[in-house]
């Protein structure tokens, strides 16, 4: 009995003691529990403390990108001087930026609250030698380049100018890190009112070149412009990027004919994906201009008095009442798409782009729409790195007139008054050269043609030739001195033009450049009675240009 109960009471103790183990390694696997979330804890505060570190120093390096001063000083003054923050331009954009006079960075700025205040433009003393007299000041009408039956287009022109000065300012802002706004003004003084002559005051008033802001949301490639820039037809030197157009770099204010280009108010949106593809669209400002002339064998004729259709309204409220406007109830609408890449070392930029048009007209009080459209793109390349870059664009459609240098017309009308697109390519190669850092080299070859758009009817015996490049249109005394029997509806404009710019000086007091060009213009007639017309323009230009900034 005895040795039962000392059984029991082993058994017993020995439960207690597994009981207290079993308790005893419970409670150290809570405190290894509370201790590791304990830890846990630790290593979150310390994340979320890196991250706001982390954080912190983008901001500073973006208070030091937009404002430098701040820095420099240990605080943000009210008010403040500085280089303009971000990213230098680089190869054909640097030389860009520097002949037009645009603001980049390092520029002198001046910083209100943290909003950057950047001035640049140029003064410019112009001139021009023309073998055969048009009446044009720097930039060139080059479908006003006389045939032979202009009896002042047998005399030379000269003309000095200082019209193409600028100035623009450019302001800039950052909402945070990733949000920026900007917006662009440039001014030059090419236009001409209804007072402005040569005569002694040279009064010749400003013009708009560009007024426009943007919005960049960096998280999301996201760009919107809104305001007068040039059209997106219009090649890019990098990306889709306001202020980064690869425009040529001659003196002459108009380009080089095959160049596709416009400014025009405009609202632009543009995605871009890690800064190497970009796509955009644009919806712009329209305007139609018009050609080709009606005809009776040699005699001027009229469409019937009974149709109505929209050749030169008068500009109304707002407008010049002596300039024409056209009818137009729909925006020009502009898709494009680029890439930027490098292949040993060479930069590509390609780049493609469509346009859609609405021709818009009353025929006998009936509404009519006519579509047009137009295709094309462009691509540089460096040839060789930071010295020399070519280029070819081009664009193909019908009614796309108002996008080339040339100006030859978007549209011509059918016998019954109806708009009818005119067939038309545009063409342009170029090289520039950059054998110095002082002194830039270019050349550029370009042509504009369109297809002739005809239509022909008869009344009794006369036969009636309407539209553009009709074969029964006389041009028997386009090369008559005097003669008014030229028909002359333009073909074809081509140029080839080069020149150099020179940086004469460049320091603390702004830069000096010094450019001169020379072109050969072509211009030819279609075919019609008596054959075909032609004219050509040798022309030469000079620049001083002093930059302040």
């Amino acid at each position: 009995m005895n040795k039962l109960v000392s059984k029991k009471a082993a058994l017993a103790l020995g439960l207690g003691v597994l009981a207290g183990c079993q308790g005893a390694r419970a409670d150290d696997t809570s405190d290894e529990i509370r201790a590791l979330k304990a830890q846990l804890k630790r290593l979150e505060t310390k994340v979320e403390q890196q991250a706001q570190k982390q954080k912190q120093t983008q901001v500073e390096i973006h208070e030091v990108r937009t404002h430098p001063a701040a820095v420099a000083n240990g605080a943000t003054p009210a008010v403040s001087i500085a280089p303009l923050g971000g990213p230098a331009p680089g190869a054909i954009v640097a030389t860009e930026s520097a002949i037009r006079g645009l603001p980049v960075a390092g520029a002198p700025s001046l910083y209100i609250n943290g909003v950057s205040i950047t001035p640049g433009g140029f003064i410019a003393l112009e001139g021009v030698f023309r073998d055969r007299f048009i009446g044009a000041d720097i930039g060139t009408p080059f479908q006003n380049i006389p045939f032979g039956n202009v009896r002042s287009g047998n005399a030379n022109e000269f003309r000095m100018s200082a019209r193409q000065s600028r100035v623009n300012v450019l302001v800039e802002g950052s909402v945070n890190p990733t949000t920026h706004l900007a917006a662009f003004v440039e001014m030059d003084f090419l236009g001409a009112a209804q007072t402005a002559n040569s005569n002694e005051s040279n009064s010749f008033n400003p013009r708009i070149r560009h007024l426009y802001a943007t919005v960049d949301q960096d998280d999301f490639g996201a760009h919107l412009l809104a305001g007068q820039s040039w059209s997106l037809v219009t090649m890019n030197a990098k990306g889709i990027i306001p202020r980064q157009e690869n425009l040529p770099l001659q003196i002459d204010a108009q380009y080089v004919p095959g160049f596709v280009w416009a400014r025009n108010p405009q609202i632009r949106i543009v995605k871009d994906f890690d800064k190497t593809f970009w796509a955009a669209l644009s919806v712009e400002n329209p305007q139609t201009t018009f050609g080709g002339f009606t005809t009776v064998g040699a005699t001027a004729a009229t469409l019937p008095s009974t149709l109505v259709y929209n050749v030169a309204p008068p500009g109304g409220s707002l407008f010049n009442s002596l300039n024409a406007v056209s009818l137009n109830h729909m925006p020009d609408i502009i898709g494009k798409a680029a890439w930027d890449t490098a292949v040993d070392g060479h930069n590509i930029h390609l780049e493609g782009f469509g346009l859609f048009r609405d021709f818009y007209s009353q025929v006998n009080n009936s509404n009519q729409d006519t579509p047009g459209w137009g295709t094309g793109g462009s691509a540089l390349v460096s040839l060789l790195p930071k010295q020399l870059e070519a280029q070819f664009s081009g664009m193909t459609g019908r009614g796309i007139g108002r996008y080339g240098s040339a100006q030859l017309p978007d549209v011509t009308f059918n016998w019954n008054g109806t708009i009818d697109p005119i067939p038309e390519t545009m063409l342009l190669a170029g090289l520039v050269w950059h054998p110095t850092s002082d002194l830039d080299l270019y050349a550029y070859g370009g042509e504009e043609f369109q297809t002739a758009t005809f239509s022909t009817t008869q009344t009794g015996a006369a036969v009636n030739a309407f539209g553009l490049g009709n074969p029964l249109f006389s041009n028997a005394g386009c090369s008559v001195p005097g003669s008014t029997v030229c028909n002359g509806n333009i073909h074809l404009i081509r140029q080839l033009t080069g020149g150099f710019w020179q940086k004469i000086y460049q320091g603390a007091f702004g830069q000096l450049r010094a450019g001169l060009q020379y072109s050969f213009t072509q211009k030819y007639s279609f075919q019609g009675i008596g054959g075909g017309a032609k004219a050509q323009e040798n022309m030469g230009l000079f620049s001083i240009r002093y930059y302040p900034f």
